[in-house]
């Protein structure tokens, strides 16, 4: 019986893939070396493409960006040298005067007269046009009605101190006389007394007489000092007041003054953008004079070419 299993045995024919080759046992043999090796090739593989792209990464963010190309006809050629670099660039403009004076009304009123048109050549005092403001004229005169009467009260305040200081000067005067007088009897009288040659009622009527005009003379001195000295400060404060009433008159004429409107400045009447009859404000714009011999040029350059220029 055993004979017959291996004779069947012996007769079966194997059939493996092409480069397999037959066990003596009729089974497969494990090889871990080789896995190990194709794991190993397959990570060598991986880290050599990572290091490959991280050095090309890094080569190309060190390259520098191509040169660009420009047009020959668009730039100029020229030997590098230190120093400015003139860059010429054209453009349409105009000649403009340097000194331009805006002339403002500097009080209301009405345009009554254009004595001077534009284009016309102006001194600083010319008078290019009147105005008229019959409420500013009114306040003008009042003020200076003002003025007057502050002025006449100074000279009267003047002259009052003045005189009650001589009528003080005259009072004290008598009364020291007086003084002295009294003071003379009474020393006479004292000596009369001690020989015995008057009496006491009036040698005592005499000591009172004289130590009471001691007293008013030294009262009427006082208020002579007091009168004199008082002159100044009166006067000081009067005329605080009327150089204050003076100061608002002024500014009344001046403002009466300035209807008569000047070009301010030498040139030529450019603008007078007012007609007659017009109301005009303070502040508002009555004339332009420009001064024609100092110009400039005022050139429109392309936005594209602006930034070459400083």
């Amino acid at each position: 019986m055993m004979r017959q299993k291996s004779e069947a045995h012996a007769e079966e024919t194997i059939v493996r893939p092409a480069g397999f080759s037959p066990v003596s046992s009729g089974m497969d043999i494990a090889r871990p070396h080789i896995a190990k090796q194709k794991r190993r090739r397959r990570i060598l593989f991986a880290s050599g493409g990572v290091l490959a792209l991280i050095v090309i990464t890094v080569a190309l963010s060190h390259l520098k960006p191509a040169v660009p190309s420009v047009d020959r006809s668009t730039v100029w050629v020229d030997t590098v040298k230190r120093g400015p670099m003139v860059r010429e660039v054209r453009g349409l403009g105009t000649l403009v005067p340097e000194e331009i004076r805006w002339i403002p009304a500097n009080t209301e009123g009405r345009v009554e007269k254009i004595v001077v048109r534009p284009g016309t050549q102006v001194k600083a005092d010319t008078v290019i046009l009147e105005l008229s403001s019959p409420e500013l004229e009114q306040a003008a005169h009042d003020a200076e009605s003002k003025l007057k009467a502050a002025e006449a009260e100074f000279t009267t305040l003047q002259a009052k101190l003045q005189r009650d200081l001589l009528d003080q000067e005259s009072t004290t005067a008598r009364v020291h006389s007086e003084y002295e007088q009294a003071r003379i009897e009474s020393d006479m009288n004292e000596q009369l007394k001690k020989n015995g040659l008057v009496a006491e009622l009036q040698y005592k009527t005499a000591q009172v007489k004289a130590a009471e005009l001691a007293n008013r003379d030294a009262i009427e001195q006082k208020r002579m000092n007091f009168a004199r000295d008082s002159i100044e400060p009166q006067l000081a404060s009067k005329q605080a007041e009327v150089d204050q009433v003076k100061a608002a008159a002024q500014l009344k004429l001046d403002q009466v003054e300035a209807l008569h409107v000047k070009a301010g400045m030498n040139g030529v009447l450019q603008q007078m953008p007012v007609d007659v009859g017009q109301r005009v404000k303070i502040g508002d714009n009555l004339a332009r004079v420009a001064d024609p011999t100092k110009l400039k040029a005022e050139i429109k350059i392309a936005e594209t070419q602006a930034k070459d220029i400083q």
